[in-house]
């Protein structure tokens, strides 16, 4: 079975996992957030929504946003969380150029900045931060459970994690329906507007072969959480994990 570390975007560079996640993001990083939420109807930002929401209740001052991207998840918790600071940290220097615009733009300069780093390898002092975001991240992690593993570790004791990952619906007619749209319309769409074809193939490979749901809860207490959960989201389709150190 294919495991987090053997379904890579190209396969053929002779690289290693995480440097080709790198690159395939930087040559997506200008179609990315249109593709994001045309491909998924927009549900994606409503998916982001409740996913920070669920941070409501721990009122996090300090938080870091891990694989940020082009800063969307940071962005959803600077507005619902109001946090003192937010950092994202990313592998591609290409998603954290299109963020930095965005930080500029909306002038958020002194409550958010993004840092190029390694999401297993973070640079950050244990207990440091109030709470972890990750929004589609984890699936690309090159060794999930040490990724897990420094999440933790950076969180400060009774710290919260909330993840947000795609997951794979087990009833009929919408596993079908979200099968044949992942294999077959999301590569076509991609290589429309994308000049990455392997990308939107990588996409539903990765999401099959991720442990999603409980394997997933199992594999966060593992990694040093001590409370783990999951909450299915549009028939499955997406799922928030919620963790506390």
């Amino acid at each position: 079975m294919a495991t987090s570390e053997t379904v890579k975007p190209y396969n053929d560079t002779g690289k290693g996992k995480k440097q080709e996640v790198a690159d395939m993001f930087d040559n997506i990083s200008g179609t990315y957030d249109f593709l994001n939420h045309f491909l998924s109807l927009g549900i994606d930002i409503v998916w982001r929504k409740k996913a920070i929401r669920a941070l409501k209740a721990a009122r996090p001052k300090y938080l870091l946003d891990v694989a940020t991207g082009t800063g969307d998840f940071a962005f959803e918790a600077i507005s619902i969380l109001q946090p003192e600071k937010v950092v994202g940290i990313d592998i591609s220097q290409g998603m954290l150029d299109i963020a930095k615009e965005k930080i500029a733009k909306k002038g958020l300069e002194g409550r958010f900045e993004v840092t190029l780093g390694d999401s297993e390898n973070l640079p950050f002092a244990d207990a440091t931060f109030d709470a972890v975001t990750v929004a589609f991240g984890v699936r690309n992690f090159e060794r999930l459970e040490q990724g897990l593993r420094d999440i933790c570790r950076v969180l400060k004791p009774g710290g919260k994690v909330v993840i947000l990952e795609f997951s794979k619906p087990k009833r009929f007619p919408v596993k079908q329906l979200y099968h044949f749209y992942f294999n077959h319309v999301t590569p076509v769409i991609g290589k429309v507007f994308s000049k990455d074809y392997r990308a939107y193939r990588y996409l539903p490979e990765s999401v099959a072969q991720f442990p999603d749901g409980h394997r997933f809860t199992e594999i966060l207490h593992q990694a040093g959480f001590s409370e783990a959960a999951y909450r299915p989201q549009t028939f499955g389709i997406c799922t928030i994990y919620l963790g506390t150190k």
